[in-house]
């Protein structure tokens, strides 16, 4: 049996995983918990579980080590979201226990430093966003020798179909209606933009040390594919499944074996009409450019990650908080990679938030 610490257990990710923890008890145990502020709601999933937590807003990364020490987990799920996730994942590679990593900045802001923290360590790192998830599969059962090129499947988000004139006066909550997933609002912002797109496109060529060049990002509105590969000899594999986060996680968290779970098998005809249409086609660069920003920055290297996540996380708040409008967003991104020069490669975790704080300072 896995023992299983969860942090940000009150979040999309972590509540997904805690469903998994109460359907599956025959696999796993839920050693642990962690969450922000949500104090009511994390004192009772620790009852629940009969497990110790933390509150991270005062106990901070400490809380995080605490629980690793004392919990001894065999895997760790890092749903925090934004930055703030990128210590908690190296306190848990540091501690030589398995990370299923749902934080994609933890990657775009210091995959190399992550990477060699894990070497050293012993840990593995299992990619939980569903992208991601669909790409290690694949590239372990078609070899990475085979590999020509890797599809990141996109949704489009909920403005896929607007012209850019529309999207002059789109609000807050527009960008909050996504078509296919249910997530944080941070993250549903970042569909709408691309750049959540933009970040999995940087994660990608980290996670599985490919050129950007190698990457290609295709809008799949109904979000059944969650991505491919296309072998040299230009075959393309995908992987299928219902938009359901709990897919990926139960992935990391069984890896690499392949269980039965709880969840209904996937079956194309089962739907009220008993077809499905999956449909294709290129992304709008032009009208969404934070996606194209994003294959910059994977090029070029260095802090322009780092610079890419921070300047896009104070530009998404700006509009979440009305001082601008949904189209600046891409704008200031651009003004602040495009202002400096980022190309430093961080020695450590003190140049990886330096450069973040450098970057917030630049808006």
């Amino acid at each position: 049996m896995k023992r299983i610490l969860v942090l940000g257990a009150t979040g999309s990710i972590g509540s997904s995983t805690v469903d998994i923890l109460r359907n599956q008890k025959d696999r796993f145990l839920c050693c642990g918990l962690t969450a922000n502020s949500k104090k009511s709601e994390l004192e009772a999933l620790a009852n629940e579980f009969s497990c110790p937590s933390s509150l991270t807003k005062t106990e901070g990364i400490d809380g995080i080590k605490r629980l690793l020490e004392e919990t001894h987990p065999d895997i760790v799920v890092n749903g925090i979201a934004g930055s703030s996730g990128l210590a908690p994942s190296m306190a848990v590679l540091e501690a030589g226990v398995d990370l299923a990593l749902a934080n994609k900045e933890t990657v775009v802001m210091a995959g190399p430093l992550m990477f060699e923290v894990a070497k050293k360590s012993g840990s593995r790192i299992l990619p939980v966003d569903s992208e991601h998830s669909a790409i290690f599969t694949l590239v372990n059962q078609c070899g990475k020798e085979n590999i020509d090129k890797i599809v990141i499947t996109a949704s489009g988000g909920p403005f896929r179909t607007f012209p850019r004139e529309k999207l002059t006066s789109v609000t807050v909550q527009d960008a909050l209606k996504h078509p296919t997933w249910d997530m944080g609002v941070k993250i549903t912002i970042d569909s709408a933009t691309l750049g959540n797109k933009g970040l999995e496109v940087i994660e990608a060529v980290r996670l599985f040390d490919v050129s950007a060049r190698r990457v290609q990002v295709v809008v799949h509105p109904q979000s059944v594919i969650h991505s491919l590969v296309r072998t040299k000899d230009g075959i393309v594999y995908g992987q299928f499944s219902e938009p359901d986060m709990k897919h990926p996680i139960l992935q990391a968290l069984d890896w690499p074996k392949i269980l039965p779970s709880y969840m209904k098998p996937f079956d194309l005809t089962d739907t009220l009409d008993g077809k499905r249409t999956l449909t294709f086609e290129k992304p709008r660069m032009d009208d969404f450019p934070m996606l194209g920003l994003a294959f910059e920055c994977a090029e070029k290297g260095g802090s322009y990650p780092i610079v890419f996540n921070a300047a896009n996380e104070i530009a998404v708040q700006a509009f979440i908080d009305g001082k601008i409008g949904f189209l600046q967003i891409g704008e200031l991104v651009a003004k602040v990679l495009h202002g400096s020069d980022w190309s430093a490669n961080p020695r450590d975790l003190k140049d990886v938030f330096e450069a973040d704080k450098l970057a917030r300072e630049k808006i």
